[in-house]
């Protein structure tokens, strides 16, 4: 078992993931405990047209409210929040969400990039950004940005990955701090959250 040397300075996981990474997100859902402290802030590529049964598919594994945030919802622990389908999601000082439909980034609405990214200019190095599975470069700006101001980096080690190009193109771009499998997240949220007990 990895020692992650952690401590509860941390307010904030924003996770990244696109192609390939739907299971591996549900997994450290399921495995997620009721009482998880922190809010967990979700930006996953999505298909537009399709509004309903993406949220209901995560929750049914998951024992934390999944919820996607309205514009101007404040942010709260013990929840977790996925940006709505054909909407960028930003995180404001004051903590909490903004959307927007402005164009499209990495040909992705909602951008990674936006949320890794503003959530990292609001909790700083008080932030855990993830970034799993994916087939373009979205989110590896992003987990730059993390790491620029003091966040801690988290990929999935790509050879686990379905499609490998979103941890390596965030690898190519700054230090990560960890690469783990997907069992291996999951351990650093169960260490994560013995820190706050």
């Amino acid at each position: 078992m990895t020692d992650f040397k952690l401590d509860n300075r941390y307010k904030a996981i924003v996770i990244g993931g696109s192609a390939g990474s739907f299971q591996g997100i549900v997994k450290i859902l399921s495995a997620l405990p009721s009482n998880f402290p922190l809010p967990i802030i979700m930006c996953l590529h999505r298909l537009k047209h399709v509004r309903n049964g993406f949220v209901e598919a995560l929750s049914i594994k998951s024992t934390i409210e999944i919820v996607e945030p309205y514009d101007k919802e404040h942010i709260k622990k013990g929840k977790v929040y996925l940006a709505p389908s054909n909407y960028h999601m930003s995180t404001e000082l004051g903590h909490y969400f903004s959307l927007s439909t402005e164009e499209m980034i990495n040909n992705s609405r909602p951008a990674i990039d936006i949320t890794l990214g503003t959530t990292a200019y609001v909790f700083r190095d008080k932030l855990i950004g993830i970034l799993l599975s994916g087939a373009n470069r979205d989110g590896g700006m992003g987990m730059k940005y993390i790491k620029d101001r003091g966040g801690m980096t988290i990929v999935q080690e790509p050879s686990e990955c379905m499609i490998d190009t979103m941890p390596k193109a965030a690898m190519n771009l700054t230090t990560i701090d960890h690469v783990l499998k997907i069992d291996e997240i999951v351990e650093f949220f169960n260490q994560l959250h013995k820190q706050y007990k």
